[in-house]
């Protein structure tokens, strides 16, 4: 499995799993459970949740995936911003280990900006990294602006922006990925093959996984592989979706591809919002 750095100088893998969605259909358990233990297996230790994912239920599940092998898996969890004041981000945290049956979080995310302070966030944030409940700490849909104030706000310990990256979402090509990239910090992006299938139906996607022998997913995939110092993080609810995500780094995109993508996904000319989901 390939590796990139945060920076601290943890290595992580380039290609995690997203749990977004998954625990909220008991029909669907056992197999989102397998797909998870079969990603493990294929080297994507990285597992991302958060407390608001089917309030608590992806978490649980993701403490069923790895029970056992914890000491395996660097663990990903996000404190919603309304529980992310200085007491709220601590019994956030507590709850969410509860659920996911571990004594600490490898990387402890601020899942969006709310209306607490920055500062009350980031000092409960190090509070929990200094009793070993959190290791790391990160964030999460934050653009340019946003970064330069937690810097401002004494967050200078951040190891992470968490956001939407794929062949559809551009738009931190343009500011925020170059920023994060210069300073050292990796981008974690979300939704990497889109979300509800329309991406991988593109034409363009389409075609280059033809000439590959590949799938629209693993191309996808591949886009946003190719930049240094980015994260993946698919949600996968079969083994044989985390298989062919796995793939995808297997998957070196040429300039004829990349002349494609850019046709049909123009990258950005000048600053745009940033995408939420």
């Amino acid at each position: 499995m390939r590796q990139t750095q945060l920076p601290d100088g943890t290595s992580v893998p380039v290609l995690g799993q997203g749990t977004w969605m998954m625990g909220d259909e008991p029909g669907r358990r056992d197999a989102e459970i397998a797909a998870l233990r079969e990603g493990i297996e294929l080297g994507m230790t990285l597992l991302d949740t958060a407390e608001i994912y089917g309030n608590g239920r992806s978490e649980q599940l993701v403490a069923e995936a790895i029970d056992g092998r914890r000491d395996e898996i660097f663990l990903v969890s996000k404190v919603a911003p309304g529980n992310a004041s200085r007491q709220g981000t601590i019994r956030a945290c507590e709850a969410s280990l509860r659920r996911l049956g571990t004594d600490r979080l490898d990387l402890y995310l601020l899942h969006w900006r709310g209306s607490v302070p920055l500062a009350e966030t980031v000092a409960a944030l190090e509070t929990l990294k200094e009793s070993g409940k959190i290791l790391r700490w990160g964030v999460s849909n934050f653009d340019v602006d946003d970064m330069e104030e937690l810097a401002a706000a004494g967050g200078a310990a951040v190891q992470t922006d968490q956001v939407l990256y794929n062949p559809s979402e551009r738009g931190i090509e343009y500011d925020l990925l170059p920023m994060l990239t210069e300073q050292g910090v990796p981008v974690m992006a979300y939704s990497p093959i889109g979300q509800g299938g329309d991406l991988l139906e593109d034409a363009a996607l389409t075609r280059i996984a033809e000439r590959h022998h590949a799938t629209p997913a693993r191309v996808a995939l591949a886009f946003v592989l190719r930049q240094p110092g980015v994260i993946a993080i698919p949600k996968a609810s079969s083994v044989d979706h985390v298989r062919d995500n796995a793939a995808a780094l297997e998957l070196t995109l040429d300039a004829k591809d990349m002349a494609e993508l850019n046709a049909a996904f123009p990258p950005p000319r000048g600053k745009q919002p940033l995408a939420i989901i």
